[in-house]
């Protein structure tokens, strides 16, 4: 048996956490208040009006509560603010402030740097390629 460490998806995992880190330090750098999280989640926000929070968490890769965390957060800080969902009671509205926006308008711009700066060295070809074997792994799996 292959030692954890020599395994494909520890490698994987250790990528991924790699590149949040990374990706987390250039927002502090930067000057955002928000988390890579945070951010994920204000897209969803933006991009799927009206999704839920249960959406969100499916679509970030997170779990109910940590979701409810984040925008709490999100909210406490002014990027978000809940309304009462017009036809379901117990649900709430999440809506995207002034600041929410800004903050993602000025993001664009550097976001695209942050992948650039991770993937540099790294041809079109391989990342297509990469990119094709996970989705095989994906559909392996599901």
């Amino acid at each position: 048996m292959e030692q954890l460490n020599q395994s494909f998806f520890y490698t994987l995992e250790k990528a991924i956490k790699a590149y949040r880190q990374y990706f987390q330090a250039q927002l502090k750098n930067a000057g955002f208040g928000i988390t890579l999280d945070q951010w994920l989640v204000l897209n969803m926000i933006v991009d799927f009006e009206g999704i839920t929070q249960t959406e969100i968490a499916e679509r970030v890769f997170k779990d109910k509560g940590s979701i409810t965390r984040i925008i709490d957060l999100l909210e406490t800080n002014g990027y978000v603010v809940r309304k009462p969902h017009p036809t379901h009671g117990k649900m709430s509205q999440l809506d995207i402030t002034a600041k929410g926006k800004n903050t993602l308008e000025s993001l664009k711009k550097e976001v695209p740097k942050f992948r650039d700066f991770a993937l540099r060295t790294i041809s079109d070809d391989s990342k297509k390629e990469t990119q094709n074997i996970l989705k095989i792994i994906i559909n392996n799996c599901i």
